[in-house]
């Protein structure tokens, strides 16, 4: 007769000891595409929120360190000729860096969306001078304006003051947007991580029965869950960012031409490699972190 001592252990097929908590691929195949998806959107939320960054300082730091002359043509006036003595004028002033005067193709090129090209030369079309300032200087509207009319000079003076507003309002709003979407989508993952936890608890409530019955305490038993869906969240993380990287690596290689000023900045710099390396781990902790609390609470109302 053999002795229970005698029995060897409950192996698996290379010759380990068989976890208390086998994989089941049947059950854990749609949670593994669920939480890649979720993670795919983690990345590209978390990507589009620096991206909206970066364009609101690019953007701002533009408006901040440059100004623009309109200089309306006038019967009698040489237009071309106010738009150079303009330049100089401005060019002389403390803080500003440089004063350039555009001419008329230069206009007629920034009304061409709206007007069409060609235009008669008998349509009076504004001139413009672009000044740019120096790292820090603020505008010198007032000085500019005295010495204007000093030379008799008509023009519009734009700081950018209203634009700058509108521009940091705008991205503003897209960075809570993002960082919104980011945090709905990380608990929708905890959500879902936690409840097919809880389900995976029922399926083995056998095992979590036998456990108990041993001595094993909660916090035990919970481990056992913690790490199944921590190697479960690295793995999807890293199916997701490596996802996300694929489409930021289409988007910035390969992205449309002429919505370059109107959408987010994205590239690829160290931070966005950091960010997409750091996803598996962070899924990982994510769904570990929400296992564990699930099948805690469970194991406490069930004992």
């Amino acid at each position: 007769m053999t002795d229970r001592n005698d029995v060897p252990p409950l192996t698996a097929p290379a010759g380990k000891p068989a976890p208390l908590l086998p994989p089941d691929s049947h059950r854990d195949r749609p949670l593994f595409v669920v939480a890649a998806i979720l993670v795919f959107l983690a990345c590209l939320s978390a990507i589009g929120a620096r991206g909206a960054w970066t364009a609101s300082d690019s953007w701002t730091a533009d408006l901040r360190g440059a100004m623009t002359l309109q200089i309306r043509p006038q019967e009698g006036r040489d237009a071309s000729a106010d738009a150079a003595r303009a330049a100089d004028i401005a060019a002389g002033l403390t803080g500003v860096a440089s004063a350039t005067a555009r001419d008329r193709d230069a206009s007629e090129a920034l009304l061409e969306p709206w007007l069409g090209g060609d235009l008669p030369d008998d349509i009076p079309v504004p001139l413009l001078v672009d000044i740019r300032l120096r790292s820090g200087a603020e505008p010198p509207v007032a000085e500019l304006t005295e010495a204007l009319s000093a030379e008799g000079v008509t023009a519009d003076i734009d700081d950018h003051a209203r634009w700058i507003d509108a521009v940091s309002r705008t991205t503003r709003l897209a960075r809570l947007l993002a960082l919104g979407l980011l945090a709905l989508i990380v608990g929708a993952a905890a959500a879902v991580i936690a409840f097919a936890a809880r389900a995976s608890l029922a399926a083995r409530k056998d095992v979590a029965d036998a456990l108990h019955l041993v001595g094993a305490e909660d916090s035990y038993i919970a481990a056992l869950f913690e790490r199944r869906f921590f190697m479960l969240g690295v793995k999807a993380g890293a199916a997701g960012a490596f996802f996300a990287a694929a489409i930021l690596v289409l988007v910035v290689f390969g992205g449309g031409s002429g919505t370059e000023n109107f959408l987010p900045a994205l590239a690829i710099h160290p931070i966005e490699f950091i960010a997409l390396l750091a996803a598996p781990l962070l899924a990982g902790l994510v769904a570990s972190l929400s296992a564990r609390l699930a099948v805690a609470d469970d194991l406490r109302s069930r004992w």
